[in-house]
C-alpha cells in the first residue's frame, strides 16, 4: 500500500497501534546535503505493509506518535542510519528498537549480515536488488520501486518472531536487551559539533595541542555544513583541516599558504583562523587526550594470541559472533585491568570473561585435538 495523504496515514497508524511489532525502513538521499533527505518510510505489521511518502505528506505526526509508542517494538535491520534519518526528518528517536542484524550475531550468523542474506536464511526468499541506486526523491514512484521498498520490511515481523523465540530458547534475551537499548542512547544518535574531531581522518599523528585546534576547526566546519546543508567536505576537506592543525596559522595570509584553501571565502578563512586561535589558547587540562594505545610487549602479544584462540573457540561453541563478544583491543584491556574491562560485566563475563580469568591464572589451558582447539 502506498500512502501519500494525511488521511491514509492516520488510518494506518491507528490500525498499527494495536500491533506489538512495527517493521521500519527508510529511503533517503544525502550525497549533496548535510542532513539526509527523507524520501520514503516503509512500515509493516504482521498483517499489512505500506510505503509512506514524506515528500507529499506535510504532517507526519501520527507516524511519529507510533514510532514513539513504547508498547510497539520497532524492528529495523542495521538501524543506525535509519535512526539518524528519522531524527533529522521527523524529530524523534523510535523506541523500543529491535535490530535484526545485531540479534543475528547472537544466533550464529556472521557479524553485520546483510538484509538480503538474512531474509534468504530465515525465510528462504532471495530478494532482487535492482533498485539499489534509485533516486527516491523523484516522483511519481512506479510499482516496481514500491515493490522493492516493500521487500525491505515485509519479512521483518516474521524474522523478529523467529529470533525472539530462538533467543528465548537459548536464554539470551537478557544478553540482547542492553545492547538494543544502547542503540537509542541519545549520545549515539544526536550530534555534538565538538565531537566531530573524533572522526577526522589521519588525525592520529596530532599532538594534544593540535587536537585542541582540531576540536575547534572541526566544530566550526560541522556548524557551517549544517547551516548551509551541504556535505562537510564542501566546506573544507579533512586533508586541509589536518594540515591546518599542524601549521596552526595565526593569520589569513598564513592560512592561504596551505594548498586547498585558495577557494575559501574570506569570511570562512577568518573564522578558521579564529578557531585555530581558540584551540591554541585551550587550557592544558582541557585538551583532548590522544587516542593512544600502548603497543603490547612480545610476551603480551603471545598471551593475546592465546586469549584470541579462546575467544574463537567460545564463539564457535556459542554461535555468538566473535567480534560482538570482544575485539583484540578488548582483550588487551582485560589483560591491563580485568576489573574495569567490559568482559567482566554482564553476558560477556558469563560467556568469555570467566574463562579468560581461568586461562590467565593457569587453571585452564588449550590444546589441539584432531586439528581443532580444545579446552584442557
Amino acid at each position: 500500500m502506498y500512502i501519500s495523504d494525511a488521511e491514509g496515514l492516520a488510518r494506518f497508524c491507528e490500525r498499527a497501534s494495536d500491533s506489538k511489532v512495527l517493521a521500519v525502513d527508510t529511503e533517503f538521499l544525502r550525497e549533496r546535503t548535510y542532513f539526509p533527505r527523507l524520501c520514503l518510510i516503509q512500515v509493516a505489521t504482521a498483517d499489512e505493509s505500506c510505503a509512506v511518502d514524506p515528500i507529499l505528506i506535510e504532517d507526519l505526526t501520527p507516524l511519529r506518535r507510533l514510532l514513539e509508542d513504547r508498547s510497539v517494538t520497532k524492528v529495523f535491520h542495521a538501524c543506525t542510519q535509519d535512526l539518524e534519518v528519522i531524527l533529522d526528518g521527523m524529530g524523534c528517536v523510535p523506541a523500543p528498537v529491535f535490530d535484526t542484524q545485531l540479534a543475528a550475531a547472537f544466533l550464529g550468523h556472521r557479524q553485520q549480515i546483510g538484509y538480503g542474506a538474512l531474509v534468504e536464511a530465515c525465510c528462504g526468499v532471495r530478494l532482487p536488488k535492482a533498485e539499489s541506486l534509485t533516486d527516491w526523491s523523484r516522483r511519481p514512484l512506479d510499482a516496481e520501486q514500491l515493490r522493492y521498498a516493500e521487500d525491505d520490511v515485509i519479512y521483518l515481523p516474521r524474522i523478529y518472531e523467529q529470533m525472539v523465540s530462538e533467543l528465548a530458547r537459548r536464554d539470551r534475551l537478557a544478553w540482547l536487551e542492553p545492547e538494543m537499548r544502547s542503540l537509542t542512547d541519545p549520545s549515539r544518535v544526536e550530534r555534538d559539533p565538538r565531537d566531530a574531531y573524533l572522526h577526522l581522518k589521519r588525525s592520529n599523528s596530532l599532538t594534544r595541542r593540535q587536537l585542541s585546534v582540531a576540536r575547534e576547526v572541526c566544530a566550526w566546519r560541522e556548524r557551517e555544513a549544517a547551516r548551509r546543508d551541504v556535505p562537510r567536505r564542501w566546506v573544507v576537506s579533512d586533508e586541509v583541516l589536518v594540515e591546518l592543525c599542524k601549521r596552526a596559522p595565526r593569520g589569513v595570509d598564513r592560512l592561504r599558504r596551505i594548498r586547498g584553501t585558495e577557494q575559501l571565502p574570506t569570511r570562512d578563512a577568518e573564522e578558521l583562523v579564529a578557531a585555530v586561535g581558540r584551540g591554541l589558547a585551550c587550557d592544558p587540562d582541557e585538551m583532548p587526550l590522544r587516542p593512544h594505545r600502548e603497543r603490547p610487549s612480545s610476551e603480551t602479544e603471545s598471551v593475546l594470541d592465546l586469549m584470541y584462540s579462546l575467544l574463537r573457540l567460545v564463539s564457535e561453541r556459542s554461535g555468538v559472533a566473535a567480534q560482538l563478544i570482544a575485539t583484540r583491543e578488548d582483550l588487551q584491556d582485560y589483560v591491563s585491568d580485568p576489573a574495569s574491562s567490559k568482559l567482566s560485566r554482564s553476558w560477556r563475563a558469563e560467556l568469555l570473561g570467566s574463562q579468560l580469568s581461568r586461562l590467565l591464572s593457569g587453571e585452564m589451558g588449550l590444546t589441539v585435538k584432531d586439528g581443532h582447539i580444545e579446552l584442557l
